[in-house]
């Protein structure tokens, strides 16, 4: 093992989520020490390398409940190798694996393949979603409790990119999950109301003449799923919440004591329909771009605890399918590298929000939804030393950060991002350091 990753640190004046300067010792994986402040500083241990971090953000590292790896069967696209080294230089130190793969993740085999392939990858923590029904065909149940008790210890389940509609199978899938306290992640859309949808309904479709995809069509399912969940008692996460109504009804919900949660995608907290004119096909996603009205609820409502976390989505095509007509286009943006920034833009930088909130929601939440017990957890001796490093200082222009997904239908190429993550630590070992990978794809 190099010096540079000897899994051995010394991190030296790093701000910790009240503000308080801190050193912190890392060795065996785990953190050892922790200083109020200079107490460590310059007492370093043999083979342990000190790293300077005045000024420097220390978060829990980053979990992502909602990723699309493609692995199996798009590898042209992205692989789970290259796609959970775009989450370490994102800060993430697990990613939950979508389900809509080829074959898709329906199997105890297919899912421990998925979780096999990450941790040889070795960059982030890969958690395998189970499919809820057979080939995401929404009629019969897939291997549930099989996928459960497997190696892959699946506790989420997504039909993600398919709405699981049909009422009765909705109501089993919840009743089953509960017996081992899983979870469904509903992709919340009404396919009748959404077909040959184009975009967000509402002004900017009627002027550009695009068939809409109307706000009532997620509203709908979530109310549904909402009492489906009470009824059963079971646990329900809504994917990618996308508009006000959807926040108000989860709002109700949370209010009546039903347990669910919910999720909110950076580009949902940042971008808006207005991006269509351009006819661009990166701004073409499942949920569409929603209106600013839309953008300032979820906002709010991942500050006030309404959404619970912030999931990335990350949805990566091969060229010829985002560089065609928008018609042809498929739906999908990617985010695991800049998902803490564009969280940084929307809420930090206006004061909305403090580290310590976009550790809950990106970290502890999401880490407790998806019942992963060594991430997202409050700083302390003795806890797996998975941890995230930013510089909130520095501001970057997209277009210039080069990415190691190997897709590129990145919808912030045309802005400037404040943050960068300076170092990813995996189990105590430094994945990302200086903001480059420590091991190279």
């Amino acid at each position: 093992m190099s010096e540079q990753n000897s899994g051995k640190f010394l991190l030296t004046s790093i701000r910790d989520l009240d503000g308080r300067e801190r050193d912190i010792r890392i060795a065996g994986g785990v953190i050892t020490e922790i200083s109020s402040g200079g107490e460590l500083d310059g007492i370093q241990h043999e083979d342990e390398k000190v790293i300077e971090c005045r000024g420097l953000q220390l978060l829990p590292g980053l979990v992502d409940l909602h990723t699309h790896l493609r692995e199996p069967g798009r590898e042209d696209a992205e692989t789970i190798r290259s796609g959970s080294a775009a989450a370490a230089m994102g800060g993430f130190t697990a990613v939950h694996a979508m389900a809509n793969t080829d074959p898709v993740a329906d199997t105890a085999g297919v899912v421990e393949q998925v979780v096999r392939l990450g941790r040889d990858a070795g960059y982030c923590d890969v958690f395998a979603v189970g499919a809820v029904t057979q080939g995401l065909n929404g009629r019969e149940l897939a291997e549930l409790g099989a996928m459960a008790h497997s190696m892959a210890n699946v506790r989420v389940f997504s039909d993600d990119g398919h709405c699981v509609f049909d009422s009765l199978v909705m109501r089993r899938a919840l009743e089953y999950v509960k017996q081992f306290d899983g979870v469904i992640a509903q992709h919340a859309q009404d396919p009748r109301l959404t077909e040959n949808a184009q975009m967000n309904e509402g002004k900017v479709s009627a002027k550009l003449g695009l068939a809409g995809w109307p706000a009532v069509a997620e509203e709908a399912i979530i109310a549904r799923d909402v009492l489906l969940a009470e009824h059963v008692g079971a646990r329900l996460h809504i994917c990618h919440v996308s508009t006000a109504g959807s926040v108000e009804i989860i709002r109700w919900a949370k209010a009546r004591g039903i347990n669910v949660t919910a999720e909110v995608t950076p580009h949902h907290l940042l971008l808006t329909d207005d991006l269509v004119a351009s006819y661009d096909p990166v701004f073409k996603v499942n949920p569409p771009l929603r209106t600013d009205v839309d953008v300032r609820a979820l906002r709010e409502a991942l500050v006030d605890g309404t959404i619970d976390i912030v999931a990335t989505d990350h949805a990566p095509h091969p060229k010829e399918s985002k560089e065609c007509e928008w018609s042809e286009a498929a739906n999908g943006m990617i985010g695991l590298e800049l998902a803490l920034a564009v969280v940084q833009e929307s809420i930090v930088k206006n004061k909305m929000a403090s580290w310590r909130l976009v550790a809950q929601r990106m970290s502890i939440s999401p880490a407790r939804i998806g019942r992963i017990d060594d991430h997202g957890l409050e700083l302390g001796v003795g806890i797996i030393a998975n941890l995230t490093v930013v510089d909130e200082r520095i501001e970057r222009k997209v277009s210039e950060i080069k990415s190691v997904s190997k897709s590129s239908n990145n919808p912030y190429r045309d802005l400037i991002l404040p943050g960068k993550v300076m170092h990813t630590f995996l189990h105590g070992n430094l994945v990302v350091h200086q903001g480059e990978l420590v091991r190279p794809l």
